[in-house]
C-alpha cells in the first residue's frame, strides 16, 4: 500500500477522515478492481455477488478484494460476521455515488432554499432500485462526521460521511435501512479535535423525552381531506372577518383518565367540538415543536421540524389538523425563532463552533431565559428559520404561526445594560440580519401560501409591523396589541373606586389602534408566574370579580381587532395556569363559572354574526367614540360599524358597581334600538339589570341628532343595535 494511502487508512482508523469515499469502496488500483470496507465489528467478510473472500490487512477491521475490472457490479453486497457469531449482509454504502444536487447545495448556501427539509435530514430514499435512507447534514466547521444508531451500535467509524467540496453540506445513503431507524450525527471539529454526538437539526420525529435520538421518518403520505378548507383559505379575506383565537396548551388543557398525556388523534377529538361549541374560529397551540423540557411549555425547541412525540406521530398530529379543518376550525401555532436552548444534543456548537449561534456572548446570548440567539446574518441559518416555517405550512397545513419574542429579535440591547450588546453597523440598536430575516420569512411564506397568517409577538412600538415589506414593513399579517392588554388589565386590577382616576388607559389605545392589524390577547402569559389567574386579578368580593371578568371581556369583544384568550380563561380558572395539571373543569358546576363560559360563547356568536364587530377590525372606519371623557362616572360609549350605514351597533359600559339609571347618550339615527347583550344578564349569573328597547329622543347629545336614554347595570356591559323599521 502506497504511503499516501497508508497515511489515508489511519485516519479511517482513527474516524478523522473529511473524504472516507476516497479509500474505501470500489477503486481502480493498478489495472485491478479493488474493495475496500472498514468493518470495525467483523471478525471475516466476503463479496456476496461473487462469494468470495475479502482478506484482513489491519486487524481494525480493514478487509480488501482484488480481481479483475469487470467482476462486480456496481453496487455489490458484502456478508460479514461479528464477533458474537452473528451474520450481517448488505450493500456497500461505499459503492454510491452524491445523493444531493449540486443545486440543492448552491440555493441553500445561498440562503434562498425555502424547502431545504426536502434534501437535508434523514429521507426514505432509492438509488438504482435499492431502497435506503440518504442523510444530510450542515456542518462546515467538522473534519469528520458519521450517521451513527441502533443500526451500528452507535459506532461512527462504521458510516462515515462524504463533504460536498466547501459548501459544509455531508451526505451519505445507507442502502437498506428503513423508517424507525433511530440516528443521530458523530462530528469531529476540525480545529480541536473534539467529537460531539448531536440529533439532526432537520429531524422530523424524535424519541420521547428523555431520550434524543432523531427518527427516520415513514415516507407514505398521510391521507389529508381538507381540500376545501385550503382552497377557501387561500382566497379568504380574513382581513374582514371574524377571527376568535382559543389558546390551548396540550399537555394541560386535559389529560387521560390514567394522567398521562392524550394523543393527538384523542384531542382533536375532545378539543374540537368544545371549541365549535364555544365559537372560537382558530385553536393555537403552543409549541409542539420538540422540546426537552416539559416546563418550557415548547418555547425553547430542539426540533424546529418535528412535532413533539409527547402526543404521538407526526401523523397522528397531521390527523388532528386535518380533523379541525374538517371542522371548520383553524389551526395556528406558536414557533420560535428567536433563540433555542443550550442542550448539549442539539444546535447549541452543533459543529463544535458557533454556528447557529453568535461567538461573541453580546449578540449570542438570552441571560434571561439562559438560550442562545440565533446568527440570523448567516445565509444558512435563516434558511434553516423559514424553510421550517414553510415545513409546517405545507406538510402540515398548519394555517398560521404566532413568532415568539420578536421583540427580542429585533432590538440589538434588548434585556441589556450598556456595554453588554454590539451596535449594528450604522451604530444603532436595530438587529439589521433579524430584520432582514423577518421579511424574508413574511413574503416567502405568505407568497407561496396566500391566507396562512404570520402573527408577532412584539411588545414595543416598532412601526410597520404588519405592513407590507415593500412599503418597509416587517409584513406580518398580525401583530399582538400588548399595550392595549397591560393597559387595560392595569385598569380592571384597581379598585373601581379609583378607576376614574385612571380612565386614560382604556382609551390611550384607540390613538394607535388601526396603525397595526391587532389581536387582543389574554395568553398564557397573563395567567404564570405570580401573576395570578385573569379573575383573581379582578378587584372586590366573588360578585365583583365574576361581574368585572364579565365586563373585561365585553370590552375585549366589543374593541377592535381579533380576539385571543388562553385555555381556562373562559369560565373563569381560579388558579394560575400549571403546565403540569389538568384544568380545573369542575369549576363549571358552579353557576360563577359557567355563566363566564356561557358569556363567551354568546360573544364569540354575536362577534361572528354582526359584521359591525369585525368587518373593520383594522380600519378607522369600524369605530367612533360617542362619550370618551366620562372618567367622573368611570363610563365608555362608542359605536361600532359595518359597511352599511344603518349596520352600527351601540356600545355602553360601567366600569363601577353602581348601577347608572337614566344615563343619555347620543345615537346617530332615530327610531328603537334593541338590546342584543348584556353582561349583567341572569343568563350569566348577573343581576339581571338592564333594557329590552329604548326609543331614541329628538334631543341632540354628544354631537348626535338623536339621543337615548339607557340604564347602565353595575361593572357591566350592553350592546345596542337599531331595529329595523
Amino acid at each position: 500500500m502506497r504511503a499516501t494511502n497508508r497515511e489515508d487508512l489511519q485516519r479511517i482508523l482513527d474516524a478523522r477522515h473529511h473524504d472516507p469515499f476516497s479509500l474505501l469502496g470500489s477503486h481502480v488500483e493498478q489495472e485491478q478492481r479493488v474493495v475496500r470496507a472498514y468493518l470495525p465489528h467483523a471478525t471475516q467478510a466476503r463479496l456476496d455477488d461473487l462469494d468470495e473472500p475479502m482478506e484482513k490487512v489491519h486487524d481494525r477491521g480493514i478487509f480488501e478484494w482484488r480481481g479483475p475490472l469487470d467482476a462486480l457490479p456496481d453496487h455489490y453486497r458484502i456478508r460479514w460476521n461479528d464477533g458474537h457469531g452473528h451474520e450481517h449482509v448488505g450493500y456497500d454504502p461505499y459503492s454510491f455515488g452524491p445523493v444531493v444536487s449540486d443545486f440543492d447545495i448552491h440555493l441553500f448556501n445561498e440562503g434562498r432554499h425555502w424547502h431545504a427539509y426536502r434534501f437535508l435530514g434523514a429521507h426514505a430514499h432509492e438509488v438504482d432500485g435499492i431502497q435506503g435512507v440518504r442523510f444530510a447534514v450542515w456542518a462546515p466547521s467538522a473534519e469528520r462526521v458519521s450517521v451513527v444508531g441502533d443500526f451500528n451500535r452507535w459506532d461512527g467509524r462504521c458510516h462515515t460521511m462524504r463533504v460536498r467540496g466547501g459548501s459544509g453540506v455531508w451526505e451519505f445513503f445507507i442502502p437498506g435501512l428503513k423508517p424507525g431507524a433511530l440516528y443521530k450525527y458523530e462530528i469531529r471539529n476540525r480545529d480541536t479535535g473534539a467529537t460531539l454526538v448531536k440529533t439532526d437539526p432537520y429531524g422530523q420525529r424524535f424519541e420521547l423525552r428523555p431520550q434524543t435520538a432523531a427518527v427516520v421518518h415513514d415516507p407514505e403520505p398521510f391521507s389529508w381531506s381538507d381540500e376545501a378548507w385550503l382552497k377557501e383559505r387561500a382566497g379568504d379575506a380574513w382581513l374582514h372577518r371574524p377571527m376568535s383565537i382559543y389558546e390551548v396548551h396540550l399537555g394541560s388543557w386535559r389529560l387521560g383518565e390514567d394522567g398521562q398525556f392524550l394523543n393527538y388523534r384523542e384531542l382533536a377529538r375532545a378539543l374540537v367540538p368544545y371549541v365549535k361549541e364555544m365559537g372560537f374560529t382558530h385553536i393555537e397551540l403552543l409549541p409542539v415543536t420538540e422540546h426537552p423540557f416539559d416546563g418550557s411549555w415548547g418555547y425553547q425547541t430542539t426540533g424546529y421540524y418535528a412535532p413533539t412525540s409527547r402526543f404521538g406521530s407526526p401523523d397522528d398530529f397531521r390527523d388532528f389538523v386535518n380533523h379541525c379543518h374538517e371542522n371548520g376550525v383553524g389551526v395556528l401555532l406558536d414557533w420560535a425563532p428567536g433563540h433555542f436552548p443550550r442542550d448539549a444534543h442539539a444546535l447549541a456548537r452543533f459543529d463544535g463552533s458557533a454556528l447557529y449561534e453568535h461567538e461573541d456572548p453580546r449578540m449570542g446570548e438570552h441571560r434571561d431565559w439562559g438560550t442562545l440567539i440565533f446568527n440570523y446574518g448567516r445565509n444558512e441559518v435563516r434558511n434553516f428559520l423559514v424553510s421550517s416555517a414553510m415545513y409546517w405550512v405545507e406538510e402540515f397545513h398548519i394555517d398560521g404561526l404566532r413568532v415568539d419574542a420578536v421583540a427580542s429579535m429585533l432590538y440589538l440591547n434588548y434585556s441589556r445594560e450598556e456595554g453588554e450588546w454590539i451596535p449594528n453597523k450604522f451604530g444603532g440598536q436595530e438587529n439589521l440580519d433579524a430584520i432582514e430575516f423577518l421579511r424574508d420569512l413574511n413574503s416567502s411564506v405568505q407568497g407561496n401560501h396566500p391566507g396562512a397568517l404570520i402573527m408577532a409577538e412584539e411588545s414595543t412600538s416598532w412601526p410597520q409591523v404588519t405592513r407590507p415589506t415593500w412599503l418597509g414593513g416587517l409584513g406580518f399579517s398580525l401583530k399582538w396589541n400588548m399595550g392595549w392588554m397591560n393597559d387595560t388589565l392595569e385598569y380592571f386590577k384597581k379598585d373601581p373606586i379609583h378607576r376614574h382616576y385612571h380612565h386614560d388607559q382604556l382609551t390611550f389605545g384607540l390613538l394607535y389602534a388601526f396603525t397595526e392589524n391587532f389581536v387582543l390577547p389574554f395568553s398564557h402569559d397573563e395567567v404564570v408566574h405570580g401573576k395570578r389567574s385573569l379573575l383573581y386579578r379582578m378587584p372586590g368580593d366573588e360578585w365583583q370579580r365574576f361581574a368585572n371578568l364579565r365586563l373585561l371581556y365585553t370590552l375585549m369583544w366589543s374593541y377592535p381587532g381579533k380576539k385571543l384568550l388562553f385555555m381556562g380563561c373562559e369560565y373563569g380558572q381560579g388558579n394560575e395556569w400549571d403546565d403540569a395539571k389538568e384544568l380545573e373543569w369542575y369549576l363549571l358546576q358552579f353557576p360563577f363559572h359557567s355563566g363566564v363560559k356561557q358569556l363567551v360563547a354568546d360573544l364569540n356568536a354575536l362577534y361572528a354574526r354582526e359584521k359591525a364587530l369585525h368587518h373593520f377590525d383594522f380600519e378607522w372606519q369600524g369605530f367612533e367614540w360617542i362619550d370618551c371623557h366620562d372618567a367622573a362616572q368611570s363610563v365608555l360609549s362608542f359605536i361600532r360599524k359595518g359597511e352599511e350605514k344603518d349596520d352600527f351597533i351601540l356600545a355602553a359600559l360601567n366600569f363601577t358597581p353602581a348601577p347608572r339609571e337614566g344615563y343619555r347618550i347620543g345615537v346617530p339615527a332615530p327610531g328603537r334600538y334593541r338590546e342584543i347583550f348584556n353582561s349583567d344578564s341572569h343568563f350569566y349569573c348577573g343581576s339581571n339589570l338592564g333594557n329590552l328597547e329604548v326609543e331614541a329622543e329628538d334631543l341632540p347629545w354628544m354631537g348626535r341628532p338623536y339621543s337615548v336614554v339607557l340604564t347602565l347595570p353595575p361593572l357591566a356591559g350592553i350592546l345596542l343595535k337599531p331595529v329595523a323599521p
